[in-house]
């Protein structure tokens, strides 16, 4: 039963895990990618070939609904579309133009070319939505849910790349920072692989069409001091925690948005500092709205790739992921 596959956003790691896992289920798989793709555009047409044996490469502009139609679906039949799309930044002109209007001229191109079903990668964090990124997600997650065709919206807790860009730090001997006491938040990280298995799943499994899915990894929930205490164990140190106060994250946000007035860069990075203020005080959980809690319990894991596991292998010398804008640390 494969199927022909539309991917979008296929450059970043999870869309590269994607497009790994849809070839190896048997789906014939066409990647639209911007002429130099990747972070910092560092990935040329020919790059992204090599990433992807068996799959397709096409080269357009996925923010015009012209280069769409034209490089991209090319007056051709596809059965469903996979977006992995996500906006670099999370700023709002970057979300709105990338998390929302390029998603709706993917959408409508999609319609044109027959495609019935469309999985989208959206986030867990758009249940409480306070920043612009989300309200973008969650306004586009409204239109497809509207558009007529089958959906699967998938919304993944955090990914193990986001959560370990202090191995570094702590193989050198240096305190691991964590924001108030290490326990704010918690989430239940995913792989890129099993994520990508998940979605890839999403286009044969009825039972998640036309629905809204949180998912995350297996095991129980982490905090930030967890994940600290673990690697000061794999490295056989001595755990050394530094607590930086969320009001410090308050006292930049307000500097930077008051000299943004005058420097506008510094504008965007304040909007960039209330993103990572967001990140340290909300845990990536499912969302219990008439309890005002997270819920470990409820939040649904998937695959067998655990945290702990990754960690070890970065320890040992395994290549970091590059983290692009999405680092806090």
């Amino acid at each position: 039963m494969a199927q022909r596959v539309f991917c979008i956003g296929a450059t970043g790691t999870i869309g590269r895990a994607t497009v790994l896992a849809l070839v190896r289920h048997g789906h014939e798989v066409v990647c639209f990618v911007r002429p130099n793709s990747g972070v910092g555009g560092r990935l040329a047409p020919q790059e992204c070939e090599r990433l992807w044996p068996g799959a397709t490469v096409r080269v357009g502009n996925v923010t015009d609904p012209v280069s769409l139609v034209r490089d991209g679906f090319q007056g051709e039949h596809f059965d469903a579309v996979v977006s992995c799309l996500a906006s670099r930044t999370g700023t709002p002109r970057d979300a709105w133009a990338i998390d929302h209007q390029a998603q709706l001229h993917v959408l409508a191109a999609a319609k044109q070319a027959g495609v019935a079903h469309m999985v989208l990668l959206s986030a867990i964090c758009v249940q409480k939505p306070l920043l612009a990124f989300q309200h973008a997600k969650l306004a586009f997650e409204k239109a497809l849910i509207a558009s007529g065709l089958t959906y699967s919206i998938v919304r993944p807790t955090a990914f193990f790349k986001s959560l370990c860009g202090q191995v570094e730090r702590v193989k050198k001997g240096k305190p691991y920072l964590v924001f108030g006491d290490g326990t704010l938040t918690a989430c239940k990280p995913i792989s890129d692989g099993d994520l990508a298995d998940y979605l890839a799943a999403c286009l044969m499994d009825a039972n998640l069409h036309n629905r809204v899915l949180p998912i995350g990894g297996p095991g129980e929930a982490i905090t930030p001091r967890a994940l600290g205490e673990h690697l000061f164990k794999l490295l056989g140190q001595p755990a050394r925690f530094r607590q930086v106060p969320v009001g410090l994250l308050d006292g930049i946000i307000a500097g930077l948005g008051v000299a943004g007035r005058v420097v506008p860069a510094l504008a965007d990075k304040a909007k960039l500092a209330r993103i990572g203020r967001y990140y340290a005080t909300e845990s990536m959980l499912v969302w219990d709205a008439e309890a005002g809690r997270y819920d470990a319990a409820a939040t649904p894991s998937t695959g067998s790739e655990t945290l702990w596991a990754y960690c070890e292998q970065l320890v040992h010398g395994a290549a970091a992921p590059e983290r692009g804008d999405h680092a806090v640390f």
